[in-house]
């Protein structure tokens, strides 16, 4: 008898520590339906829907889900990230402006959360103004140490956050993860021209490469980013610039190595990262030095991207001439790609939501209306799978060339036939329907219009 009351005791005590009631009050919502989701990098996989008990509140447990960052997500444009850390949660916002007006009544990891990112962009965009008014003043002059003491004042403050106050529970998800989010702190007294050097060395010290449960954050993607960004120098040939992304890849996956999930995670984020933005020549060193070498089981949907980049690069070189596209256009008729007269046509495949095809349409649209004569036509077509959605994209912007889709998403027939592994993805074709290049950036495609 005495053990089974241990038993049941024990039993009890782990169902107070593990099932935490989580209670998010958005006042002015009108929607009674809301998606919870898991973050890793910038990966957003659902996990449940939940329904408000009444007008804008939505209570639910999260004994079922692991520690970490998730979401709660009420429309497109609407949603509240939180931490799961093992304990009651209760966050209050208002619809109308969601970030500004969010207030965390329980829970010490969430209040810690908020603190950090606020006090992220604090110290980021004060010390990064401190340090240029340094590189300017003379070093006897009496504002310079005014300067000096102020930054020093302020890497002190942000250091006693994360390394003291944030690490009461250093076992806690929350000290764990800003422990390894914080940003590098660069001694006022090292000279500008050697505080590069610094950081691409010193930067990711305090990232802890072995904690697989910082997978359930963006820990390891903003990371990466951060250093990458070390070595980005947009006044770079292409060619010198990837040479640069290489060496801090490198330094990454190295890094990464010590823990074999967060290793497959960070080159997962690297593969998906390039391929975004077109640098195949990055993507292939990441696959022959680590995918392939290692044996990385990297997830099927980037495996089959890679793929369709890899068949796409094989079958649409220069001079070949590319499928034809049978497609419809807003009112609904049949337009083919090949009934289309004019000296080139840019092909241009995009999504409505994706923020990188917004920016190229709208470059590429300057360029379309500023033609004194016509040589160049555009033939956008969209991946959207909702009529609505890209109707509304189309027309907001008002772009007048030719637009079509199929509305099949990644399954639709020129998705398939031209092996597109990401958007926005661009061919410019001549007359007679050959390829005259594959432009990855808006500037490849300026001397064609």
């Amino acid at each position: 008898m005495i053990k089974y009351l241990i038993t049941l005791i024990l039993f009890l005590n782990l169902g107070i520590a593990y099932s935490q009631n989580i209670e998010i009050e958005i006042k002015n919502l009108e929607q009674n339906k809301a998606y919870l989701a898991s973050l890793s990098g910038e990966k957003v996989t659902p996990s449940d829907t939940i329904k408000s008990s009444c007008e804008g509140n939505f209570q639910f447990n999260t004994v079922k889900h692991h520690t970490g960052l998730y979401r709660l997500t009420f429309d497109k444009n609407k949603w509240v990230d939180f931490v799961n850390d093992r304990e009651d949660v209760t966050i209050t916002s208002d619809a109308n402006n969601i970030l500004d007006s969010l207030r965390v009544v329980i829970s010490e990891s969430n209040q810690f959360y908020y603190t950090f990112l606020k006090l992220n962009k604090q110290f980021k965009s004060k010390s990064e103004l401190l340090q240029l008014i340094l590189v300017r003043y003379p070093k006897d002059d009496e504002f310079f140490i005014a300067i000096q003491n102020k930054l020093k004042q302020l890497q002190t403050e942000y250091l006693d956050f994360v390394n003291s106050i944030s690490q009461k529970n250093p076992k806690s998800f929350i000290a764990r993860y800003i422990k390894s989010s914080q940003l590098p702190v660069v001694d006022g007294n090292i000279i500008l021209e050697k505080q590069l050097s610094y950081l691409k060395s010193h930067s990711l010290d305090n990232v802890d490469f072995n904690d697989a449960s910082l997978i359930n954050s963006d820990v390891f993607s903003n990371k990466s980013i951060e250093y990458l960004t070390y070595y980005r120098n947009p006044q770079l040939p292409k060619e010198l610039l990837e040479k640069e992304f290489i060496a801090a890849v490198d330094t990454l996956l190295n890094k990464s190595k010590i823990n074999s999930l967060v290793y497959q995670h960070v080159v997962e984020y690297l593969l998906d990262g390039f391929k975004k933005f077109g640098f195949d020549k990055i993507i292939d060193y990441i696959i022959e030095n680590y995918v392939i070498k290692d044996d990385i089981c990297i997830d099927q949907k980037l495996e089959t991207a890679l793929q369709r980049r890899m068949d796409q690069a094989k079958y649409f070189k220069i001079g070949d001439t590319v499928p034809n596209i049978v497609s419809k256009d807003l009112p609904g008729k049949d337009v083919v790609l090949y009934s289309i007269s004019s000296e080139n046509i840019s092909v241009v495949i995009y999504a409505s939501w994706c923020p990188h095809c917004q920016t190229l349409l709208s470059q590429i649209s300057e360029l379309y209306k500023n033609q004194k004569q016509k040589k160049t036509e555009v033939f956008a077509v969209s991946i959207d799978t909702s009529k609505t959605d890209w109707q509304k994209f189309v027309n907001s912007n008002i772009w007048n060339w030719i637009n079509v889709s199929d509305l099949n998403g990644w399954g639709g027939k020129a998705v398939i036939d031209y092996f597109i592994y990401a958007t926005p993805t661009m061919f410019l074709i001549d007359e007679h329907k050959k390829i005259i290049t594959n432009p990855v950036s808006f500037d490849e495609l300026i001397r064609w219009f």
